[in-house]
């Protein structure tokens, strides 16, 4: 037994050896419900949980710290977590652009760092330790490219500029798709070598038995989108136009994201089918109403990965979904796969989800196989893997 014991402690101190010693994780800067993407934030928490859950004896590393602000702390500071309050209102632009170009190196040094992990992509312009960021998309160059003048051309420029540094210059770099790893490569050429594509992790989605409050009438279509170009509001409703004209008794439409139909392109007697929640603030009414669908349809034009189609699939509901950017490796042959600005196929793949039984029941149990891939338990030990070099 003696023996047994010194083996186990051997063990041990080598693990110990190759571990980070103290991760500190900036998430300064993260404000739910505040910024372009709650997607961010989400992962960031999550990602945070898991992470200390499967430390807690100290196996990956001795000291796990968040470096944050008073809106976060319900959420990031946690049992396990070195949770440390910095002091200025991350709502201040000025503040972050300040807090993330010159600040972060002397808070990793107070820290202590032997890696430093950067959830929104954003390294310090000079710091010279271990440092990983974990780059979610490319967006603000899509924005740039094909769709200039619609975000702030400063800010974006600024953002746009601030991606690039980071990817050129951080140690390593956690991307969630494939897509976006080959982006990074074309932004970047040359950064292969510091690259890891990590795929999201995913949280169990849950709804109630009972029908949504929410719910219309008879069998409805689910989408999601938002005024956002690259969210496409616009291809759902025309999509939605089309299918409306060429059926004799249309499913309606429910879109969440947006308020309303007025301000896009779609006939009258269609709108009257068509119910928009610009948000829904309880997330079991959302998954609810979400579970009820007899479909999902997402036609979004660019995703660094994309959480909607996989949390339908988890509810059991078959998919529609846009072909492009990382959607097509993340939703497989789990669900139908349409070019977003091809109405007619769209059309052609919606009415088969929701008419031809054998194809929806084959597409459900593809869904729930394909969320698998997905799961935390693989997810964070390619994290500490990563976050261990």
């Amino acid at each position: 037994m003696a023996g047994l014991a010194v083996f186990y402690e051997t063990e041990r101190k080598i693990k110990k050896k190759g571990a980070i010693m103290r991760l500190v994780i900036d998430c300064f800067k993260l404000v739910k419900g505040k910024g372009k993407s709650i997607g961010i934030y989400n992962l960031a928490q999550s990602l945070v949980q898991h992470l200390t859950a499967t430390n807690k004896s100290g196996e990956h590393c001795e000291e796990i710290i968040v470096l944050g602000n008073e809106y976060n702390r319900k959420d990031f500071d946690i049992p396990g977590i070195r949770f440390v309050l910095m002091k200025g209102n991350p709502l201040n632009k000025l503040t972050c652009i300040v807090w993330e170009l010159f600040l972060v190196p002397g808070k990793a040094r107070k820290y202590g760092a032997d890696r430093i992990l950067f959830p929104r992509g954003y390294r310090p312009l000079f710091y010279r330790g271990k440092d990983t960021v974990i780059i979610h998309d490319l967006i603000p160059f899509y924005y740039d490219k094909h769709f200039p003048g619609v975000l702030n051309r400063f800010e974006n420029a600024y953002i746009m500029s601030r991606l690039k540094a980071s990817m050129k210059h951080a140690d390593r770099i956690i991307t969630i798709s494939e897509f976006s790893r080959k982006e990074i490569d074309a932004m970047c050429p040359g950064s292969g070598s510091r690259v890891n594509v990590i795929y999201n992790g995913l949280n169990k989605v849950e709804a109630s038995e009972e029908k949504c409050a929410l719910s219309p009438q008879g069998p409805y279509i689910y989408a999601t989108a938002t005024k956002l170009p690259h969210k496409n509001a616009a291809g759902v409703l025309k999509t939605y136009d089309a299918y409306f004209q060429q059926t004799d008794n249309p499913a309606r439409l429910v879109v969440v994201g947006i308020p309303g139909t007025e301000e896009f392109e779609i006939s009258e007697e269609a709108a009257a089918y068509v119910t928009c929640y610009k948000y829904i603030e309880r997330t079991e009414d959302m998954h609810s109403l979400l579970a009820g669908a007899r479909a999902f349809l997402f036609l979004s034009l660019i995703e660094g990965f994309g959480f909607p189609p996989l949390e339908a699939m988890q509810l059991g509901v078959p998919v529609v979904s846009s072909d492009r950017t990382a959607l097509a490796e993340v939703v497989g042959d789990a669900g139908l796969l349409t070019d977003p600005d091809n109405y007619a196929q769209t059309v052609e793949c919606l009415n088969r989800v929701l008419e031809d039984e054998e194809l929806r029941a084959g597409l459900i149990q593809k869904g729930y196989a394909n969320v698998k891939r997905f799961d935390w338990d693989s997810r964070i030990a390619a994290y500490w893997e990563e976050l261990s070099r």
